[in-house]
């Protein structure tokens, strides 16, 4: 019972750690154009954020459902412990460096790693593809949740924002400088608040699956039969056969407001990357970049797609800046960041991985 509640509260230290890691996706370009101060940008990214987290549970399925064979292996709560440790290392680290690197990509690669580690390398334990003979794009498994929304989501907003900036300047180009700053000076806090409420949307999703994950396995394996009336919510029986497990209520509002918390705090490393350093943005480059970001993560929300928000808002702010001219984007930027995107969920399953192995050779897991 201790271990579950430890679980639970490094699951929301995770949260807190992703809220300000990944501020900087829905307010650096709305910070760098000036249109809100710091301060205003990050309350505004935290009201909208806990707003979103409140939407829909589609990705928090796919987190409980879709990605490990919970029927294969026993994500107990020392496993779950692993797999948080693996995200918020790479998550910090990447902090640290100001790369806009993804909190859910950490999350998945350390959630597959710790799997494939408890397993003794089963590898059929990981869920790599089930493809939908109707709907390609209800498909489940890695590939399909993971794997190509990594490359096509960016690519998508990076089109995106190109066209939606493109027909901006072709329909404005008579328009005089000072009437288009001002109008999109307001409307981009639109557009900015927009992009926190999807992001609240997927990302929050997440930890709201890895904690309802592990008071499945905890319930199932008797750990609540004795419990006080009080303590009865932490219950979650196993879903019907055909049906997706259940998020409880209470997990989402905690997790809301624990990634607003952690959003109100901000992240001015990672802001100064994606704002300032990769291309220089006006009021209506950055609307045009968070509209399109917006867009694509609203729709991988709906299929219950767990994308990265930080690679789709750079993609789109590299689409904006080609539009203006294609050598206004600083490449050597976006290099930096691409190894990053690459790197993340390689290096978070095997920190995952590392774990897990160091406490079965303790005897600490089976």
């Amino acid at each position: 019972m201790t271990l579950i509640l430890t679980v639970i509260l490094v699951a929301l230290i995770f949260e807190y750690i992703n809220g300000f890691h990944d501020t900087a996706n829905s307010i650096a370009t709305v910070v760098s154009t000036k249109v809100l101060t710091p301060r205003q940008a990050v309350m505004l990214a935290a009201f909208t954020n806990l707003f979103g987290a409140m939407w829909g549970t589609a990705v928090a399925s796919t987190i409980t459902n879709g990605l490990v064979d919970s029927k294969a292996v026993a994500m107990t709560s020392d496993i779950m412990i692993c797999v948080l440790i693996g995200a918020i290392a790479w998550n910090l680290l990447t902090w640290w460096l100001g790369l806009p690197s993804s909190s859910s990509h950490a999350l998945i690669g350390g959630l597959c790693g710790a799997a494939l580690a408890a397993s003794h390398n089963n590898w059929h334990v990981i869920i790599w593809s089930q493809p939908n003979a109707e709907h390609w794009y209800k498909g489940a498994g890695l590939l399909w949740k993971v794997i190509i929304p990594m490359f096509l989501s960016p690519f998508i907003g990076y089109i995106l924002g190109f066209a939606i900036m493109a027909a901006l300047y072709i329909s404005l180009r008579n328009a005089r400088p000072a009437r288009v700053n001002a109008f999109f000076a307001k409307a981009q806090i639109v557009s900015a608040g927009g992009m926190g409420f999807m992001h609240g949307t997927n990302d929050a999703q997440k930890t709201m699956g890895i904690i309802a994950l592990v008071l499945l396995a905890g319930t199932k394996a008797g750990h609540f039969t004795n419990l006080p009336q009080w303590l009865s919510f932490l219950n979650t029986p196993e879903p019907e056969p055909g049906k997706k497990l259940v998020i409880a209520l209470w997990i989402k509002v905690t997790c809301a407001i624990v990634m607003a918390a952690g959003t109100a705090v901000g992240g001015w490393r990672i802001i100064r990357t994606l704002g300032h350093k990769m291309v220089k943005l006006h009021p209506i480059n950055g609307f045009a970049a968070e509209t399109s970001s917006a867009t694509v993560i609203a729709v991988a929300s709906y299929f219950g797609i767990p994308v990265s928000t930080t690679h789709n808002i750079s993609a789109s702010i590299m689409g904006v800046g080609s539009a203006k001219r294609f050598n206004a984007i600083k490449w050597t930027v976006v290099e930096r960041m691409i190894w990053a995107w690459v790197l993340t969920i390689p290096i978070a399953a095997a920190i995952s991985y590392a774990l897990v192995r160091a406490l079965q050779a303790l005897g600490w897991a089976a």
